[in-house]
This record gives C-alpha cells, structure tokens and sequence, in this order.
C-alpha cells in the first residue's frame, strides 16, 4: 500500500514561524518546529513511533510493578506491556485512535474513549487539546470519569527535546526537584534521595556531560503560579523549555542513552508526570476522580532559539 502511515491521520497546527503536527494514532505530538529549527525529535510520516516519542500516556504514566495493583479493595491484573522487565508501561492510549473534536487557527483538539477492560474497569472520556501561541505550544488535558465508582489515573507525556548541532552531552540542564526516585533493576522505585550537592543536582543550571538519566525527580521547586519549568540550553545560548502546571508534581528526564543509532543521546525526553513511578500501587499523587467529574490539567514547549 502506497502512503501507508501508522500513525494514521497528519494534522498540522501553525502559528507565526512554529508548526506541530499531531498524529490520529495515539494523539501524540510528531513533530514541532521553532523558526525551522526542528526541537522535538520526533519521527517520519512513516515510521512507526519510536521509543515514546510524543506519546500520551494515560491513565499511568511509566510503570506498575508486575501489572497488578488493588484499588478498592479489588485486586487488578494488567497486560504486561514491557514484558522484559514484567512490568506495564505508559498506560492505554498509545496506540488508541484519536479523532478531531474541534479544530481552527492554532487549536487541535482530539477526543478519545477509553472503555472499560480487564485490568482497568473504568470508562474514561479523554480530550487533549493542542495550541501554538506566541509563547510557544500549550497541551491541555481532559479527563472525564464516565463509571459509577471512581477512577484512579494518572497523566503524562514523552517528548523528546533537542537543540540541533549539540549532543546530550554538550548540553546544560535545569531540572527544579530536590529528590529523585531511587530504582531497581526493573526500573521500578525503591527509595527516595535528596539532589542536593550531588551528581543528580540539576536545581542550578549544570552541563549533562556523560550522565545517564532514566530518573524520576519530585518534590518540586515552585514557580510563582505554582508549576514548574524543566530547560535544557546548548553552549551558544539556544534553550528549549517544557513547563507544567500545579497538577504535574514530578519529571521524568530521559537521556536516550539506551536507544541506538542516530537517536543514542541525540534527545533528552522531558517528561511532566501527575504522579510518579508504580502510582497505581503506592497511591502516590494519584487521581481519584469521581464519577462525572473532570480533571484538567496543562503542560507546553518554549523555545528560545535567538535571532
């Protein structure tokens, strides 16, 4: 079949020198560019995606131990997405189909329905809602527990961000935790340590250089509106921001360095997470959303490329 693309349908928002393209299978986000400087790396029209490159994940993001949590009493069993490790990975949606619930000049908003399964027994509307501003893209999520009991969830999201001409290594990075998750060998949480004064200490601007990152970072450092901003910036300036809002309270930093070929460090995935590492086990940060109600919640990209 000619033309054949697996992540189904394109949709391309622009606004001034930035454009996004939004795809139909798992409404994630492909590509965006700044003034024709491509940031996120992202994936081609056919490629299958890669790695989680712009993916949402929904209802959890990153991992549950061995699939299996309780919640209300009620012992569930999830299929084990990575089975290498026995674990599920990144929720449900992935590789749903999304479809067009509004769109006009610089806004794609996408809706999805999450029925009812074995493993996670609740209905959930879900909407994402894309916008390219002047400040930069702005994504912001919808969800609507349509069950009789309430649902436990959690969001996140997995965009890969670079600044073309410099590898992971050259560039400097800004994370605002004081912790980090401290992980098994199934990548998996077992403890908590603070940053401070320590190799994981990103709370000051500090170059990347040969660490390895696949780290969970919390109790977060507050903007004045209550977010948080993760940056990374190259030596001739050139930054890329991603910020979320109060309902994010960890990252996810992610520095490529288990993928090969050209991806290997060539991106760090900069992760906004409602809730942390095996949520649906520990209740950490976790969502119960009553029946009915909605929970909402916004994240976006900044770039600032110079002249």
């Amino acid at each position: 079949m000619t033309n054949f693309r697996p992540s189904g349908t394109q949709w391309t928002l622009s606004h001034g020198d930035q454009t996004a393209t939004v795809v139909e299978v798992g409404g994630g986000l492909r590509g965006y560019s700044v003034g024709g400087t491509e940031i996120l790396d992202g994936y081609a029209e056919g490629e299958l995606c890669p790695a989680g490159s712009g993916q949402l994940l929904m209802p959890w993001p990153n991992r549950i131990r061995d699939g299996h949590y309780r919640h209300a009493g009620q012992a569930h069993q999830l299929p084990l997405s990575e089975p290498s490790l026995h674990n599920a990975i990144h929720g449900l949606v992935r590789w749903l189909p999304w479809h067009v619930a509004e769109q006009s000049d610089g806004l794609l908003a996408l809706e999805c329905g999450l029925e009812p399964q074995i493993g996670y027994p609740w209905r959930l509307d879900l909407r994402v809602e894309y916008r390219l501003g002047d400040l930069g893209l702005t994504v912001t999520h919808h969800v609507t527990n349509r069950s009789a009991d309430p649902a436990p969830f959690g969001v996140g999201t997995h965009p890969y961000l670079r600044i073309p001409g410099h590898t992971v290594d050259e560039l400097t990075l800004t994370v605002p935790a004081r912790t980090r998750l401290l992980v098994d060998g199934r990548m998996l949480p077992i403890g908590a340590a603070k940053v401070a004064g320590g190799e994981f200490d990103f709370t000051e601007p500090r170059r990347i250089g040969a660490l390895e990152l696949d780290t969970a970072f919390g109790d977060l450092v507050r903007d004045g509106d209550g977010g948080s901003t993760v940056s990374i910036s190259a030596p001739d300036g050139r930054a890329v921001h991603v910020w979320a809002d109060a309902n994010f309270h960890w990252w996810q930093l992610f520095t490529a360095h288990t993928l090969t070929g050209e991806r290997h460090r060539r991106a760090v995935a900069i992760e906004p997470m409602t809730c942390p590492p095996d949520a649906m086990r520990s209740g950490r940060d976790l969502v119960e959303l009553a029946p009915d109600e909605t929970w909402q919640g916004t994240w976006g990209i900044r770039a600032d490329l110079g002249a």
